[in-house]
């Protein structure tokens, strides 16, 4: 954990990772502490509603059209390809569903929310120079966006309360040990916090 927070400025955008019915329904990939984040993550998305973004995890319509190794990926879960799941299940889920525009909604292939070009665009649009990444799970998509964002040179803030995983160990293990080695450019914080270092 971050000692003391520094200031989050006017250029702090919150990124909400995969807070979808995908990974909160029975799907194969779903996390059952899930709930637990629900409320700290609404209270930073409503703290700056319109400073938030959120990326949904969209898996491939067939195997074949799946890239590369995904293929073997997705040889593990075959419930979880397109066509086999029912309508809507890739939507967000629906405490949260109601504060996100069309917009702020954007669709990925990959763990890393930089893996789709427009996130990368809707970033430059905001101006965003610091990410507060929370959602699901904190050992695979958030850890893969902040990794890529750290590369890019942006401020990362991981709200510690207001992510988790499929596995505790892997959740724990990436916030004691993985995240903490960033410390120059990653900082954890409890979502408290957060809300009361964004724009002091």
């Amino acid at each position: 954990m971050t000692a003391t927070l520094p200031a989050l400025g006017p250029d702090t955008v919150h990124v909400v990772v995969d807070m979808q019915r995908l990974f909160d329904e029975d799907t194969g990939w779903r996390v059952p502490t899930l709930a637990s984040i629900v409320p700290p993550i609404a209270k930073l998305i409503e703290h700056r509603p319109d400073r938030a973004l959120y990326p949904r995890f969209i898996t491939p319509s067939t195997l074949e059209a799946a890239n590369g190794a995904w293929q073997t990926y997705y040889r593990q879960w075959p419930q979880v390809i397109r066509h086999r799941l029912p309508p809507g299940i890739f939507d967000l889920i629906a405490p949260l569903a109601r504060h996100a525009a069309p917009e702020q909604q954007i669709d990925k292939e990959g763990f890393s929310a930089f893996s789709a070009p427009s996130f990368a665009e809707r970033l430059r649009d905001l101006g965003a120079a610091t990410l507060v990444l929370s959602g699901v799970e904190t050992d695979v998509c958030v850890l893969a966006t902040a990794l890529d964002a750290v590369d890019r040179g942006f401020r990362v803030v991981v709200a510690v309360d207001a992510v988790t995983s499929f596995s505790p160990a892997g959740h724990r293990a990436t916030i004691d040990h993985v995240l903490p080695r960033f410390e120059h450019m990653l900082d954890l914080a409890v979502s408290a916090d957060i809300l009361a270092a964004w724009n002091k």
